[in-house]
Parts: structure tokens; sequence; C-alpha cells
């Protein structure tokens, strides 16, 4: 006789005793209704009004243990969304975590808030001053559970793609605050891990499949809570139901892969994802000219960009419906001294390395395109129009002394900034 000994290693992972945050946010009714499904017993609920944080005033609103709502408003010497982050929703996550009657919060999100934008907060500003606590971020007390967004599948779509700023709809987080509305709804979408769409029965089976194929490909892996008219929400189900793998507030960077989980790759109801490279940069009067095609029937498009006068300097290309914005991704490795290489993120460095080029090193353009209305063929032509041409390839000297549209001295058509980078909008590039 054979006697099978079978041996099992048991690993002990440490446990992770902070208090666990769920953020809730979303321009419609269903946001109520999921903060009143996740307020069980244990669960504080906070949420921050800021439709008069330019002036200067917030009212927030604390839900626990079945209390009465208790109302708070609070005057801030500088009325903006950080301040109210800094000096007021910060340091309560860590006095609320510190609270053996809590086991968890629930933060409804005003809409001129970013889930995003929040997470970094959590995991990066120092907390100073809280009794009882070592000053440090809200990360060393509390950890973000999931991110649920709340979308209305009649209009969801019609925002993420048109041209509204914030202000249009009556949100002004700060003075110069020129989000669009674009912008924030989709880049709530993208950052949720689970969502709730509330749907009417007037919404036609064709719209709701061609919004699904959008939500499938913008928020993948996301589990999508479909919720009629006197529907029962089971928020909690929701939540459980996030995919261990969910991002559940990480922050990435500009040089993150641009394909998270996985989408379905193939068309549907019109919608697609288009994915565009290239390893020789970009002539960058034409890619100016060019990038509109990333606004025409596109809900967002976003990645890396080698530009031919910019050698140094990745550029990060962001599209919202109408809104458009080109900012610095910081230096290419190749740019960078070995000191400067020791400190970034192996993943990075080892990504790079499998498409090192001996000449350009880690040089090139990286897009995904996410089209609703537009035919991906054009987009990819038109994209390969705008890069540096066989016999400009042979010119190099020649490049430093091309006009780029995107350096510091940017002109119209587009608005001008005192930034070496622009943010533009569809009214300020036609």
């Amino acid at each position: 006789m054979t006697i099978v000994v079978e041996r099992r290693v048991l690993v002990n992972y440490p446990v992770d005793r902070r208090t666990p945050v769920v953020l809730v946010s979303g321009w419609t009714g269903a946001m109520d209704a999921v903060v009143a499904s996740l307020l069980t017993p244990g669960t504080a609920a906070v949420r921050h009004e800021l439709g008069r944080v330019h002036e200067g005033v917030v009212r927030r609103t604390l839900y626990a243990n079945a209390e009465p709502p208790r109302e708070t408003i609070l005057e801030l010497a500088h009325g903006c969304v950080s301040c109210t982050l800094r000096e007021d929703l910060l340091p309560l996550l860590r006095r609320l975590a510190a609270r053996s009657s809590v086991q968890r919060i629930v933060l409804a999100m005003d809409p001129a808030l970013e889930p995003e934008a929040l997470c970094w907060a959590i995991e990066n500003v120092v907390v100073a001053g809280v009794v009882g606590q070592v000053d440090g971020p809200a990360s060393r007390d509390v950890r973000i559970d999931a991110v649920v967004d709340c979308l209305d599948a009649a209009t969801w779509l019609a925002d993420a793609t048109g041209d509204d700023a914030l202000a249009d709809r009556g949100i002004v987080a700060s003075g110069d605050d020129d989000r669009t509305v674009a912008q924030v709804v989709v880049g709530q979408v993208d950052y949720a891990d689970a969502l709730v769409v509330s749907v009417d029965p007037d919404v036609e089976p064709w719209e709701r499949a061609k919004l699904t194929a959008v939500l499938e490909r913008l928020a993948p892996g996301a589990p999508i809570a479909w919720v009629g008219r006197g529907d029962t929400l089971d928020a909690e189900a929701l939540v459980a139901a996030v995919p261990f793998d969910a991002r559940r507030g990480e922050v990435t960077d500009a040089h993150s892969p641009l394909l998270r989980g996985q989408p379905p790759l193939t068309g549907e109801c019109g919608v697609s994802l288009v994915e565009f490279t290239a390893t020789r940069p970009f002539h960058p009067e034409r890619l100016h000219e060019a990038i509109d095609v990333l606004l025409d029937g596109v809900v967002t498009a976003r990645g890396r960009a080698w530009v031919a006068t910019q050698p140094d300097e990745a550029l990060w290309i962001e599209s919202a419906g109408g809104g458009l914005r080109v900012a610095s991704a910081g230096k290419w490795l190749a740019a960078m001294t070995p000191e400067e290489q020791d400190g970034v993120d192996t993943s990075r460095r080892a990504m790079a390395a499998l498409r090192w080029d001996d000449e350009f090193g880690d040089r090139d353009t990286s897009l995904v395109v996410l089209v609703h209305a537009a035919d991906p063929s054009e987009i990819d032509r038109t994209l390969q129009w705008a890069l540096v041409s066989d016999d400009e390839m042979q010119d190099r000297n020649a490049w430093k002394h091309w006009n780029d549209p995107f350096g510091q001295w940017h002109e119209d058509p587009c608005e001008t900034s005192e930034s070496p980078y622009q943010d533009t909008h569809r009214e300020a590039t036609e």
C-alpha cells in the first residue's frame, strides 16, 4: 500500500485593519439609494455639498448608527475643493476611523469631486493636528474598499460626448474651474469598481445596448446594476461582486498600461476600442491639425505621445467628449540620468526594456481611443499622416527648428497659457 501525504503550505498574509471606505460618485438620485442601502449598523456616511464652496461655505452631513443626520456649516478661509479636503474631509476620515463604533465609512461625493483626485488625496496628503494620532495621510487609518458610480441611462452618453462646461450646469468648484461635464462623468465611470445605472422604461433597447458597450470598455469587469423605477437596489451585493483585482482607489500614472482589465476588443453597436502605436515621432504641426480626430464621435482617448520637437518629454493626451488636455507625462527613460532611472518604478523599466530601441530608447507613441460614432480606420489614417515622414526622419537636425503648437508659447487658434502645455477645449481650438 502506498500512502500519499499531502502537504499544504499556509501563508499568513497581514490583516489590513484599516477602516474600509466606499466612495459613491455620480449625478443621479441613485446615489441616495446606494448610500441608504449601505447605511447598516457600524457604517457612517458623509456628504459634502460644494455648491457654495467658491464662497467659502460647505455643508457637511454626517449619518451614523441610525441617529438623525447631523449637519455642519463649514466656513473656509479659501473656497476651493482642495481646502475642503485638507481642512475637513481628510481629518474627518481619520477621526471616524478611530471610533470603535465605525466599521465602515461611505462617502457620498459632490458632483464637483472626482474619485481619482480624492483617492490620491487620501493616499498622499498629510493630515496634521488630529488629537491622539500621528501626522500622516488618511491612508494610515482607512483603505478604499470600492468606488461606486451612479449614472442615468437616458443622459449619460450625451453628457460624456458633449461640450458643456461644469459652469453651464451651475457647478463651480472654484473661480478658475474650467472642467467640462464630459471630463467629469467619463472620469467617474473610468475610475469606478462598480456601476449603478438608472434606466427609464422610455430608454430604447438600442440605446441601452450601446451604453452597455461603452461601459464595458470604459470600466471593464465592473459589475453593473440596472435600476428601474420602483426597483430595490442591493448595494451590499453590488460591492461584494467587485472583482478582487479591481482598482479600489489605486492611482496610476501616465506610463501605466492604458488598457486595464479585459475589455472587449471587438466592435459592438458602433462602439469599439482603437489602439494606435508608433515608433517614430509626431510632427508637431501635423499632430495639432490632426488632433480633432480624437474629438469627433469619440467618448474618450488617452495615451502617451512622442513629439519630434520635444525629445526629452513624453506628452500625455487625454480627451473626453469635446474637451482635450495635453500635458507633460515626464521624461522618457532614455532622457534620464542613471540616478533618475533608479527612482522609476520597476514595472515601467521592465516594460520599456521589452521595446527598447538602440537609438531612441523608450520613446514611442501609444494611444487608446474609445469610439461610438467614428470610423476607426479614419482615426488610424489621420494619426499616421501626422507622423514624421521617411524623409523627415533623415533630417533630424531640422526637428528643433519646427514650430511647436504644444510648446510654451502656444498661441491662437488655441488659447494661451502660462503652462508649458495646453489645456484646450473644442471652442478654443476651432
